[in-house]
């Protein structure tokens, strides 16, 4: 090979090799310390940078993005000697590149054991029950702690998150049973209040419901009561004006006999001690003779009740008695006609006879009226064919 073509190419490596170490492109959110002969020169920002050859070095090339790391749990004692395992998360930035590269060798290795000792020291003022309650309380330490004690090493914590805070399993069973046993709790208590709220508004509604029935049968009773009084009023009235003798009541007993002997649990029954009064009006009625000073004069003054009745009958209108038994007498004779007709033909009709005057027998003899006695009808004598007339 030429040499001289091997020279110019020596020369043209070794012009690139001096390229590539002078010029220098720095990323966006990216630092890159230099060292000049061993000792700090400069820090690299986002852009174009011109290094001495074979002087200046890169020494470390800095994230200035906020980073998240993840701490695996650590085991830490609560207050009451209990261990919990922690999960924590740290969101960090760096903001000195000098500081994050000089000030300590490796700056992720100290947040996490800062973080395990900060950790311990906040949770071992703490119980069970406020760790488990208290993240914000905890957050808010551990952040202030890590961010004081991370300043000089060109770091800034921005948030501080636990991720997880586990008991141990018999803690957790014992939580578990506890708030099952509270919750069960709370479930009867919930239930007793309402069978109470259930049985108040039953007894509530029992005790409306018997006030308005009681209401019900007193008013019920009320008018009951009223509808006696005025039907006992009306009758008291009518009896009065009516003026009943005692063969009236009489007439009463009787038709009451039969209602105080029905009933076949009626083994013995009680006559009243008018009975015999009773019996002796209704001969009376009958036509039997009265003893001497039995007959009694029913009629007395006149009762006025001061109440003024009403009349059931006002819109009746009765027809006239006399013009009634006329039209009935009328009827029966139409009647007794047509029959008669109809039983004997026209062709052997006789004529009918009549027998002398001096022959027929006189009327029967008409029995004493009693006092209160209606007088009886009147009876026709025969006609012209020989029938008796109607009643």
């Amino acid at each position: 090979m030429d040499p001289v073509l091997i020279i110019a190419l020596l020369v043209i490596v070794v012009a690139l090799i001096i390229v590539l170490r002078t010029v220098r492109i720095v990323p966006q959110q990216t630092a890159q310390i230099v060292e000049r002969l061993g000792s700090y020169n400069k820090t690299l920002t986002a852009g174009i940078h011109f290094l001495v050859p074979f002087v200046d070095k890169v020494r470390a090339n800095i994230d200035l993005r906020e980073q998240v790391v993840t701490f695996p749990p650590q085991p830490v004692i609560t207050s009451d000697n209990l261990v919990v395992s922690i999960d924590t998360v740290i969101y960090y930035s760096v903001i000195d590149a000098k500081a994050a590269v000089y000030e300590i060798a490796n700056f992720i290795q100290g947040i996490e054991q800062l973080t395990v000792t900060t950790l311990r020291n906040v949770i071992g003022s703490l119980d069970l029950e406020q760790t488990l309650t208290s993240r914000d309380q905890i957050n808010g330490q551990l952040r202030g702690v890590l961010d004081e004690a991370t300043g000089k090493w060109g770091i800034r914590v921005n948030r501080v998150e636990l991720k997880a805070i586990d008991p141990p399993a018999s803690v957790q069973d014992s939580m578990e049973k506890q708030m099952r046993a509270e919750r069960d709790r709370r479930a009867a208590i919930l239930t007793a209040e309402g069978v109470k709220q259930s049985a108040i508004l039953t007894a509530e509604g029992e005790k409306q419901s018997q006030i308005l029935r009681a209401e019900g049968s007193a008013q019920a009773r009320i008018l009951e009561a009223q509808g006696q009084s005025r039907a006992i009023q009306q009758v008291f009235s009518a009896i009065h004006r009516g003026r009943p003798t005692q063969k009236l009541l009489a007439y009463q007993y009787l038709q009451v006999l039969p209602q105080i002997a029905r009933g076949d649990s009626n083994k013995m029954w009680i006559v009243p001690s008018e009975l015999t009064d009773a019996l002796r009006g209704i001969g009376g009625m009958l036509g039997g003779t009265e003893q001497a000073g039995s007959v009694v004069d029913d009629e007395g003054p006149w009762v006025e009740t001061g109440v003024p009745d009403d009349d059931a009958f006002a819109e009746t209108v009765l027809e006239d008695p006399a013009k009634a038994l006329a039209e009935a007498r009328g009827q029966a004779a139409q009647a007794s006609a047509e029959s008669t007709e109809h039983a004997s033909p026209v062709s052997r009709q006789q004529p009918p006879i009549r027998p002398p005057a001096d022959q027929v027998p006189p009327p029967p003899a008409r029995p004493a009226l009693l006092p209160d006695q209606p007088p009886a009808a009147p009876v026709d004598g025969p006609d012209e064919g020989g029938a008796t007339g109607n009643r």
